[in-house]
């Protein structure tokens, strides 16, 4: 509070302070009247700034993190960067009678473009998935630099107009689960063995030939592609890392999906070579046997197919775990070698897996087939204190699962 004489000071260096009492009643009128228009005012700034935001908040963000102009002139040969007109027209505008699937980030499309005179498969990232952009990222950041004939290969990529568009080289045949599981064809055993054989090389150029280990953390059956000569070419690297050859990775979040994954990357969290290898060895098996990894219908000791088909391996009964479609027609040694080594593969304990290099020996008859305990070996992990889950076919009961496990390691020989 001023006293007078302070009061008095005040007012003759301050000319508004001698105002009138009604031209301050007015101004302080004025304010309260006022203040209703800017709270609506900076709320319709605010929600205009937002939705600006939401709409290209994907693409800014993804330039950040991609690095697009300087990451992809890095490559020796640069995928095309389409507009999202070029695409949307090359598959009727995302008609419905182009979709070929619908995976965990978006739909996948049959395209055509006519200046290339080319069939693409355009994946579509859904906009509700924030998942989806890592994969996006990870798909162009990787993908585009890597040239093997067992990969597929990325034609080019779009993000404009908030969408993410990825178009690959169109695989005719599609993807391997449908020849095995949904009727597509019936695939022969020389088929089979071949398929075995290029899924086998793809996993050797990512996790030993290239210049860095690649982590693919998703190989399945339907990730593995088909084309018109049903040569196989592995796609889907949205959940794939780069990790340095000598360097295993880091990452504690678990992705992919049940009944492919590894027990210990399940559990802890840390994907690897091994647990690559694991994912292999279980689509080895359903190359075999015509069955998926998981099936909850069937009779209770066949529900998964590891335990099972390791189950007739100690019985001596191997052979009554191929796919009955086949009837008698493969080749009894072949069958039994890649059946074990689907089992080899998919050993519970990481540390006596082959790596894909001695797989592939074998396979090619140039190391002799190991031999495997008669009993399938259970192995726990504990979990890693701070690890989490994420991932479109991941089922949230494996977060269960980490707490029932622990440090300890047994084997049944």
């Amino acid at each position: 509070m001023f006293n007078s004489s302070e009061f008095k000071v005040y007012q003759s260096s301050n000319p508004s302070a001698t105002k009138s009492p009604n031209a301050m009643n007015g101004v302080t009128i004025g304010l309260i009247a006022g203040t209703p228009v800017l709270v609506i005012v900076s709320a319709i700034l605010a929600y205009l700034l937002w939705k600006k935001k939401s709409i290209g908040d994907r693409v800014e963000d993804l330039e950040s993190a991609l690095e697009m102009n300087n990451e992809l002139e890095m490559g020796a040969i640069i995928p095309r960067r389409f507009s999202y007109l070029e695409l949307a027209r090359s598959t009727a505008d995302f008609a419905e009678t182009e979709k070929l699937g619908e995976g965990g980030f978006g739909g996948v499309y049959k395209g055509f473009l006519k200046d290339l005179s080319m069939y693409v498969a355009v994946k579509r990232v859904s906009k509700t998935s924030k998942q989806g952009m890592k994969e996006y990222a990870s798909e162009v950041r990787i993908i585009s630099r890597l040239r093997h004939r067992n990969l597929v290969q990325l034609t080019g990529w779009c993000h404009d107009k908030g969408e993410l568009l990825l178009a690959y080289e169109y695989m005719e045949n599609g993807s391997l689960d449908l020849h095995l599981f949904k009727g597509k064809s019936l695939l022969t055993w020389n088929t089979r063995y071949t398929i075995a054989h290029g899924l086998a090389s793809a996993l050797l150029y990512l996790h030993e030939e290239w210049e860095q280990c690649v982590l693919h953390r998703d190989i399945k059956s339907s990730n593995v592609m088909l084309d018109s000569n049903f040569n196989v070419k592995l796609g889907d690297f949205g959940l794939a890392k780069l990790v340095d050859h000598e360097n295993g990775s880091e990452t504690t979040i678990v992705a992919g999906t049940i009944g492919y994954m590894a027990p210990e990357y399940a559990t802890t969290g840390k994907p690897s070579k091994e647990s690559d290898v694991y994912s292999f060895g279980v689509v080895a098996l359903e190359i075999a046997c015509g069955r998926k990894p998981i099936d909850p219908h069937a009779e209770e000791r066949k529900i998964k197919l590891v335990e099972w088909v390791w189950d007739l391996y100690g019985t001596g009964t191997l052979l009554d775990a191929a796919d009955r479609s086949l009837g008698s027609n493969f080749v009894e040694e072949e069958m039994t070698c890649l059946m074990i080594i689907g089992l080899w593969c998919a050993h519970p304990d990481s540390k006596l897996r082959p790596s894909i290099k001695q797989a592939i020996q074998v396979l090619n008859s140039e190391a002799s087939l190991p031999i495997l305990p008669s009993n399938m070996p259970y192995v726990t992990y504990s979990a890693l204190p701070h690890f989490s889950l994420y991932g479109a076919t991941l089922s949230s009961s494996s977060n269960k699962r980490s707490s029932r496990l622990s440090a300890s390691s047994t084997a049944n020989s």
